[in-house]
């Protein structure tokens, strides 16, 4: 006997017809999803393992040239500088702000 009559044995005796058989149904469903599960336990270790040793999943990103460049940021920190003299002068007193209300 070749596998393929095994496998054509096979598939004749899971064909629906006249016997059903709930027990043969939950057992290939049961067999199925423990398999899957199996699977899944496997990849998951797996990822878990590489990416916790440093490495990447797929193709690693080339390193990439910095977003920001320094003039830009010492543009903001000027900004927030004249800011917060502003600010000052609020609460120091050189601006006076008139409340309408009063």
């Amino acid at each position: 006997m070749n596998i393929s009559d095994t496998i054509a044995s096979l598939l004749k005796r899971m064909r629906y017809g006249a016997n059903i058989d709930p027990v043969r149904d939950w057992l290939v469903v049961l067999t199925l999803s423990i398999i899957v599960l199996a699977c899944i336990v496997v990849w998951n270790v797996w990822a878990f393992s590489t990416v916790a040793s440093g490495g990447a999943i797929g193709t690693s990103s080339p390193k990439a040239a910095p977003i920001f460049d320094p003039a830009s940021l010492n543009a903001i920190h000027t900004i927030f500088a004249a800011r917060a003299d502003e600010e000052a002068r609020y609460v120091t007193g050189v601006y006076r702000y008139a409340d309408p209300s009063q």
